[in-house]
């Protein structure tokens, strides 16, 4: 699998980068100068990764598995344990990439409305299970 990743960046459109784990800044500074960027999840429910992406006003495609789209804006190619459909992969990177100047970025005011609301929500679950 690695190596049929490495060729994929001797397409001139392709960008392949390998480097060590990137700390904060240079993670955010990477983030912010993708058009969209490919969640490569086989399994997972939730994304840092994705929160990060929306902070920074970077498209992204999801895989299938999780809870990706219910979290933020993202589009979903078919990718679980068992299944992978490139075409679906195509067809939300050209279109993420021809929405590229429309990608929604966070906004403080809604975060932090969104994190008062997950905290209600917290408190609400913790209280019902402790009564």
């Amino acid at each position: 699998m690695g190596a049929a990743l490495l060729a994929l960046g001797e397409n001139p459109a392709v960008d392949v980068r390998v480097h060590p784990y990137f700390d904060d800044d240079e993670l955010w500074q990477y983030l912010s100068e993708l058009t969209v960027s490919v969640l490569p999840y086989r399994f997972g429910t939730h994304s840092g990764w994705l929160e990060a992406c929306h902070d920074l006003g970077t498209a992204v495609v999801a895989p299938s598995c999780g809870f990706y789209r219910q979290q933020q804006s993202c589009d979903v190619f078919t990718l679980d344990e068992d299944r992978f459909d490139p075409a679906s992969l195509d067809r939300c990177i050209r279109s993420l990439y021809e929405r590229r100047h429309h990608i929604p970025r966070a906004q403080w005011p809604q975060r932090l409305e969104q994190r008062r609301r997950l905290a209600a929500a917290h408190r609400d679950i913790y209280e019902r299970a402790s009564a």
